[in-house]
This record gives C-alpha cells, structure tokens and sequence, in this order.
C-alpha cells in the first residue's frame, strides 16, 4: 500500500478521533477559504480580516480553553493541528491565531481575575475582541528583562509609559496585553487600545509576513485601574510563561508551510519535462524531494510527541525551543529548496514556496531566534548559561 508523501510514518494513525475531525475541518477552511485568496493577500501586504469570523466560528480562538469562558476545550495536539494547518496556507494566519489564543487569551485566562476572565475571553474567542502581546522593544528583543516601559502607581491608578515594537495585530486590537517594569517588578496589563495616550502605528514595507498586521505600540501616559492588572503574573515567569504556549504552537505551524512548498515541488517534478523525461525521474531532484519527507517526518514526531508531553503535564521548556529551533529549520530549509526546484516559476506568489520562506524568516526569528533556543538547549545539556 502506498504511503502518503507527507505523512511517511502514518502519524494520522496515531490521532485520536476529536484530533482528526480537527485536522480535517481546519485543512478544509485552509482549502476552500485561505489557498484562493492568499497570494493575493501577501502581495498587496493585506490581511484576509473578512475570515476572522469564520476562524472564530470553528472554534479556533482560545480553542485549548474551557468552554465555560468560550474555548473548545481541545487538547494540545489539537491545538498543534490547528497551527499546522492554518500555516499551510500563511504564517500570518497562523500568527493572528497564535497571538490570539496564546499571548493574548492564555495570560487573561492563567493569571487573571475571574473578572478579567468573564470580561473578555468570550468575546475574544469570538472575535469581536482582538488582542495584541506588547512584550518585545525595539532595542531588546531577546533581552525581555532590559524593558524599558515602566508602570508605576498614582493612587488607585497605574500609569503607564514606553513603547513596544514588532507586535502582531496591533492596529487591529481592541486590547493589549502590555508588559511594563514595576516597582514590585515586571507586571502585565490588560489595556485596551481607546485608552488615551495609547497609540499603535503599523510596520511597512515587509518583505515577509505581510498577509499579517505588524506594528509598533506607544504609551504615553496610559492610565489604567488595578483592576487593569493581571494579579498572577509576577515577574518574567509572567510573558516568558505565554511565550512558551505560543513557541509550542509555532513548533507546528512551519510543518505546514514545509508540507504546502513539498507538496507543490512533488507535482511540479512529476510534470515538468527536461531532456525528455519528468524532472521526478532524475537522481538529483529525488534525492532533495526525499530529504524533505525524511526532514518533515521527524519533525512531525518531534511535536506529536512534544504535544503529548504538554497534555500530560510533562512538557519543559526546553523541550520546546528544540522543537521551534528544529522544525523552523527544516522548514526554511525546504522552502528554499522547493523554491529552487521550481526554477523560474518560483520566484512568483502564484507558487507557494517563495511567500512561505520569506514568512519563515519571520518565524524562524521571533519567539526567539534560532541562535536563542541553540543557547537554551546548550545550558540544558552543560548546566552552564551561556547568554
């Protein structure tokens, strides 16, 4: 029996039933409503906004939270699948999902007050409330801890003052979660966006993510309640803790960009004649197209068996940015190769793999860059920090 080209290890077996109709329902939304449009999003640097409604009506928003505060209540695997499949049609779909659902509803949901929780989460898992991760500035990007936005306190109040950089959805959102030095130390925020003195500018002229929203935050002043504050999150444990819900789906997402440029380089070899044979038919290019499936097939190992470990509450960060650090690689690496495969007619957004690598160059960067989760696995296996 022949095996499927993107899945050689019948991972798909190893799914249980919920985990399946998951994939299923999220690759036929890719199919039927991301693939037709997509290209022409990246080119004229828009996102597809018309299909936040859809995304949220299959459940894809908060999807690993309780349904009491309007989640799915899916497992992590699930989640990954979601990640996997949305990707395979953008990574700035990906991103609004994962910014969403793991920077954005996740902190409200671990380390907020039940008022927080009952206020915005079911609006946000419907997607009448989009969210923002302000985190990241201009000059510290891998450096959390040298924030340089502060918050301090004026009676009841707290006032805020900085600006954050390289934030998804930030001329999209209602709210921001933003992250600000304290007194008591680092501290997180639920602020929304109409608050005077909040301001958000958006990033162009991107050569990658440009089907995605990408801007820069300015606080001037912003004031906010106590009851603003996220009451459970105390220092960098706070955002870093968010940032590892989001890198564990990122481990996922290049999967399915890997799987879209390999799928389109396998039919592209089968039909394109050269010196009167298929291009599939030469040693050279069996070999690269053999070297994708082996590449993405341990990387989908690598996350299924990462998922099962978060589901069984065994997950270590460090098991996290070797998956990140390993299947952004592969798939970078194969999309450029896919890219050149196709030869001239890689170089256009009517071909998958040139719009996917430069994405990945965006994710292979944030949450972390590579070099980043080389030194977090390089402390693992010495005991020794090297930053």
């Amino acid at each position: 029996m022949a095996l499927d080209p993107a899945d050689l290890y019948d991972i798909r077996s190893e799914l249980s039933e919920e985990e399946r109709a998951v994939q299923e329902s999220v690759a036929r939304f890719t199919d039927e409503r991301v693939l037709p449009i997509i290209g022409d999003c990246f080119d004229q640097a828009r996102f597809p906004h018309e299909l936040v409604p859809e995304i949220a009506g299959l459940g894809l928003l908060g999807a690993t939270l309780p349904e009491e505060y309007g989640g799915a209540g899916l497992n992590s695997v699930a989640y990954g699948l979601i990640c996997q499949e949305l990707e395979r049609g953008d990574s700035g779909l990906r991103s609004f999902v994962s910014v969403q659902s793991s920077l954005c509803m996740y902190p409200i949901f671990a380390y907020g007050s039940e008022e927080q929780r009952r206020a915005w989460l079911p609006r946000m898992a419907k997607g009448e409330v989009i969210g923002c991760f302000g985190l990241t500035e201009a000059h510290g990007g891998s450096d959390p801890a040298s924030m340089k936005t502060r918050a301090r306190r004026d009676g009841g109040d707290w006032v805020i003052d900085g600006a954050k950089m390289w934030i998804t959805n930030g001329n999209l959102a209602h709210v921001a979660i933003v992250w600000a030095q304290t007194e008591e130390g680092v501290q997180g925020f639920v602020v929304p966006t109409d608050t005077p003195g909040f301001g958000a500018q958006e990033i162009h002229r991107k050569m990658s993510l440009r089907a995605s929203v990408t801007s820069a935050l300015f606080l001037d002043g912003v004031r906010v309640p106590e009851a603003a504050r996220l009451p459970g999150a105390q220092g960098l444990k706070g955002p870093l803790g968010c940032l590892t819900q989001a890198r564990y789906g990122i481990t996922w997402g290049p999967i399915g960009a890997a799987i879209a440029c390999y799928r389109e380089a396998l039919a592209y070899a089968g039909e394109r004649m050269l010196f009167g044979r298929p291009l599939a038919a030469t040693q050279a290019a069996q070999i690269r197209l053999a070297e994708m499936a082996r590449r993405i097939t341990l990387a989908q190992l690598l996350s299924l068996r990462l998922g099962r470990l978060k589901d069984a509450g065994a997950m270590q960060p460090a098991q996290v940015s070797l998956a990140k650090w390993n299947n952004c690689r592969m798939a970078i690496d194969i999309a450029r190769d896919c890219r050149d495969l196709l030869g001239g007619a890689g170089i256009t957004t009517e071909h998958a793999a040139i719009r996917h690598g430069l994405n990945l160059e965006s994710v292979i960067t944030y949450e972390g860059t590579e070099t980043v989760h080389q030194l977090v696995i390089g402390r693992e296996v010495t005991g020794i920090n090297a930053f």
